[in-house]
């Protein structure tokens, strides 16, 4: 196996293979491999006839307040299973290679990223298109192998290779799970024992719903109202969404008719701490969305950072909301809580 690293090495080494008219597999990844993983490699090794895997933890789709210092890496360890598995290029550039000063060129895919997780980490998916379509275009793959998993990623990678007329074959491979249905993530890593335990929830209520839909039931409103059920009830879960939608669109759907995907995505104890809030300025008219971090408690400052500084002054009125997601059944009773603060943020009511 040969590592490469520089953009324009990886495109002379697919151009070789392309002019012996060999077929190229690839496989987009940020390491930290698990089995999951190492069977979408299984699965390009068989479809092609030379295999790269990626490996960058591209900082572009992580949020101001996301994990990106902290995400696992072992490149050491990563490379010994690439190697067993029967990868012929590890890719592993570096930020400097793919973002070099003055870089300001981004893909936006508008419609797919609109929700789901693309509410709640504004730019993620900006950053994932980016950073994919530069990858085909250094990699030069006839086929790309993806994990179901990311299903969102995944159908808004599909609409950016038919949109821009990419000649690349985008695979999405199941999701691979452990013995007890825990789906395999790098990000397991954080989770404690029992935080583990109740991550088993998602699994749970997932095949709650798929057995509500195999025995007839086509209500969105009745499968979802036990998905959410099972996650909230479950200690160190916290539900972010639960959504029914067409595999294609990812729009929402009332009634199932065919095939419909069940989108959830939970926090599990302190996996994402900072909440996503928007912000309304009443001075000065901007609206924007921004995370929330901790900060000094009884001290009376609200601060704003990095780019949402240039949306606020001193002295400014502002409003801060931030959102959560309830049971249908507890909608009624559910009352919005308004923290109202005097002129020196102390909270009055």
């Amino acid at each position: 196996m040969e590592i490469v690293s520089d953009p324009r090495d990886m495109q002379a080494v697919s151009l070789a293979w392309r002019k012996l008219g060999q077929t190229i597999a690839f496989v987009p990844t940020m390491g930290f491999f698990h089995e999951g993983h190492l069977s979408l490699m299984r699965y390009g090794r068989e479809r092609g006839d030379r295999l790269v895997v990626s490996l960058y933890v591209n900082p572009t789709q992580f949020g101001p307040t996301e994990d990106l210092d902290r995400y696992p890496r072992d490149a050491e360890r990563d490379a010994a299973l690439a190697r067993e598995v029967g990868v012929d290029v590890l890719y592993t550039p570096g930020s400097a290679q793919m973002y070099p000063e003055g870089y300001q060129t981004y893909v936006t895919v508008e419609d797919l990223t609109q929700g789901l997780c693309g509410s709640s980490r504004p730019g993620h998916f900006r950053g994932v298109a980016t950073v994919v379509l530069k990858l085909f275009h250094q990699v030069l793959p006839h086929l790309a192998v993806f994990g179901e998993k990311d299903y969102q990623q995944l159908a808004v990678i599909r609409r950016m290779v038919v949109d821009l007329n990419v000649p690349v074959e985008v695979v999405g491979r199941p999701i691979v799970r452990e013995a007890d249905g825990l789906a395999l993530s790098s990000r397991n890593t954080y989770l404690s024992p029992q935080e583990r335990r109740s991550a088993l929830c998602l699994y749970e209520a997932l095949t709650q719903a798929r057995d509500e839909a195999a025995s007839g039931e086509t209500k969105a409103d009745n499968i979802l109202s036990q998905v959410i059920q099972t996650i909230t009830s479950t200690p160190d879960t916290r539900l972010d969404y639960a959504v029914l939608v067409d595999p294609d669109t990812l729009h929402g759907v009332d009634t199932i008719q065919g095939a419909a995907r069940l989108a959830v995505a939970a926090w599990v104890g302190d996996t994402r701490l900072n909440e996503m809030v928007h912000v309304y300025n009443i001075s000065n008219g901007e609206r924007f969305q921004t995370y929330a971090m901790e900060g000094e408690a009884g001290s009376g400052i609200v601060c704003l950072n990095g780019a949402a500084a240039r949306r606020g002054a001193v002295g400014d009125l502002i409003i801060i909301t931030t959102y959560s997601n309830y049971p249908p059944e507890e909608l009624n009773h559910h009352t919005p809580k308004i923290i109202l603060v005097d002129s020196h943020n102390r909270i009055q009511k």
